[in-house]
């Protein structure tokens, strides 16, 4: 079993301070195996906020996958934009784009979906995928395989088509080809957990796409803050939704979801009452 935690969208820069410290203190008791961000650092891509979100990444438990988000490109700076758009994110993050990251259970790869010429959308494109897959393979076939990105592979019915990630079905094809379990992704700010074969209906595959909400910033878009705690093994999948409590001033576990591998991918686990009914 590993346990993973998973925070999205904190946005430096634009944050709600008093879940700052609360955060930390929460990731930590848990005692991740690994720290996943997928995202959104940063609200105007500023080296203030980025030395911020450094400090933030510094104080939260190790191993982690980070990846960046539109937000961590330059939207007034053209120049910056479109010749170094990840410039100040590869200085005070990461200077690596596709982090990765195996052991003897798991294995993650990060996917830089940010692009200089897109505002808000994301795209993915076929060497991205490729090279993802590959490094997965070295680990091996006995491991669960996740996938993280900003961007989101799935959405709410709420939510227009255009909202996914750039070329979504093509790299689900090729996600479906190298057995990809999960997909860790953030930028709309909700928690939601979905099976990939309810949209992409490829024969034998169904994938596990899970949304963090913001774990800090103040544009919570009807939704409280919170962030995930995903454990995981072969066979299957807890998530755990923990939102902030703003008269408590802590996090508290707000709703679980299990899932259960199948031969056609993740299935849900009904919930059921003391009765033992749905």
């Amino acid at each position: 079993m590993r346990t993973i935690a998973h925070l999205s969208d904190p946005h430096f820069g634009r944050i709600e301070r008093a879940t700052v410290q609360a955060l930390i203190a929460t990731v930590t008791e848990a005692r991740p195996d690994i720290v996943v961000v997928s995202g959104d650092l940063t609200q105007r891509a500023k080296e203030r906020e980025f030395q911020e979100a450094r400090q933030f990444l510094e104080a939260l438990p190790s191993p982690q996958i980070v990846v960046p988000g539109n937000h961590d490109v330059p939207l007034y700076n053209v120049l910056a934009r479109a010749l170094k758009p990840l410039l100040n994110y590869q200085r005070y993050i990461s200077k690596e784009l596709e982090p990765f990251y195996c052991d003897d259970e798991i294995a993650i790869v990060g996917i830089n979906t940010a692009r200089s010429l897109t505002f808000k959308n994301g795209r993915i494109n076929h060497q991205q995928v490729a090279r993802s897959c590959a490094r997965l393979e070295t680990c091996g076939g006995n491991r669960t395989r996740v996938i993280v990105s900003h961007h989101p592979f799935d959405l709410p019915e709420t939510h227009e088509v255009h909202g996914l990630v750039g070329r979504a079905h093509m790299a689900m094809a090729g996600f479906a080809r190298c057995r990809i379990d999960l997909i860790l992704s953030g930028h709309l700010h909700i928690s939601r957990t979905s099976e990939s074969a309810a949209r992409y209906k490829i024969p034998g595959h169904s994938a596990l796409v899970i949304h963090a909400g913001t774990a800090t910033s103040t544009r919570a878009r009807g939704e409280l803050n919170s962030f995930n705690i995903i454990q995981v093994d072969r066979s299957s999948v807890a998530i755990q939704c923990l939102t902030w409590n703003r008269e408590r001033s802590s996090f508290f576990p707000f709703v679980t979801a299990q899932f259960q591998r199948t031969p056609a991918g993740w299935s849900r686990i009904p919930r059921v009452d003391a009765a033992g009914k749905p």
